[in-house]
């Protein structure tokens, strides 16, 4: 093991954290909202990459553009497009579910997400597989080294806006849940669902709310990471993130928002850490072993709790 490589390592692991933390708001909000795991909430983060890869590579000239406004644009449309997408899922898929028992909406929800797999063969580019071209993302260029306080850590200037933009979209959902009438229904009926009713909060409205937000995050996590890393596209793309964000969810206690956020952070250290003490082949592994340790010791996750408020 490297030890003067470990806050590099550390650094590294936040700012993957932060990604799996978007993609975990979405698990979370959903499951405080319906008890339900959308398990296709990792396909929606694959489309937000896919969307981003062709707004910049397909649908716009992006050399008659500004490289901020055209990241501004990618960003807008994998949002938009995602939120679009997440919101058609739980109005076709989930809500007619809604009072089936939760074994159908549990299969349902696979099915989505291996649909949105295949579909997607038919309508993405996969071969060659499609990545963004670096020249797209203007901090590539920039890297951070001796800053003050952190040593010889270097930070590449990609890696550090999709860190700082996920932040300020966490603070945005942060306000929207705790300090806006939209939030409080949110949370009445994460709450009690049947009882938010009664008392005259629109479900269905703050249902699709949801899914909107939590979507929308995730079509933003799939356009940073793709623009900021230009991995190759294909429609398994959000699979392993997704199965990652799920466990930072449940380690957060899933249904619970800052626990969200405390897992996805927690996850991209753990990996990270795995590859720092040379086992690098295993860092995907990583989050089956910290799912298996969360059920067996505390299957309501560190922040989750008996009568903790949810989403």
């Amino acid at each position: 093991m490297d030890w003067a490589s470990l806050d590099q390592q550390i650094i590294n692991g936040l700012q993957l954290g932060s990604i799996y933390a978007l993609i975990a708001l979405g698990y979370t909000m959903v499951y405080g909202v319906l008890r339900l795991i959308n398990f296709a909430h990792g396909e929606v983060y694959m489309v937000g990459a896919y969307v981003a890869y062709y707004t910049a590579e397909r649908w716009f000239d992006k050399t008659k553009f500004h490289p901020a406004v055209l990241l501004l644009l990618m960003l807008f449309n994998s949002m938009v497009i995602c939120a679009i997408l997440g919101v058609t899922i739980e109005r076709v898929a989930y809500r007619p579910l809604r009072s089936a028992p939760r074994i159908s909406v549990l299969i349902t929800a696979i099915g989505v997400s291996l649909l949105l797999q295949q579909g997607g063969l038919l309508i993405f580019k996969t071969s060659p597989q499609p990545s963004i071209s670096e020249s797209v993302n203007p901090f590539k260029a920039y890297t951070f080294e001796n800053l003050p306080l952190l040593g010889n850590i270097t930070i590449s200037g990609g890696q550090t806006a999709m860190f700082f933009v996920s932040l300020i979209f966490m603070l945005l959902l942060w306000f929207l849940v705790t300090r806006t009438s939209t939030g409080r229904a949110m949370r009445a009926v994460a709450h009690d669902f049947d009882t938010a009713a009664l008392m005259g909060v629109d479900v269905n409205r703050i249902v699709s709310i949801t899914f909107i937000v939590g979507s929308g995050l995730a079509g933003a996590g799939g356009m940073m990471n793709a623009t900021a890393l230009g991995t190759p596209l294909d429609t398994f793309y959000g699979l392993i993130p997704g199965v990652k964000a799920f466990v930072a969810a449940v380690l957060g206690g899933i249904g619970n928002i800052p626990g969200a956020v405390l897992g996805g952070f927690l996850m991209g250290v753990a990996e990270t850490m795995v590859v720092w003490v040379g086992y690098a082949g295993y860092k995907d592994a990583v989050a089956f072993v910290v799912l298996i340790a969360v059920l067996l010791f505390k299957p309501n996750g560190l922040l989750g709790s008996v009568g903790v408020e949810k989403a």
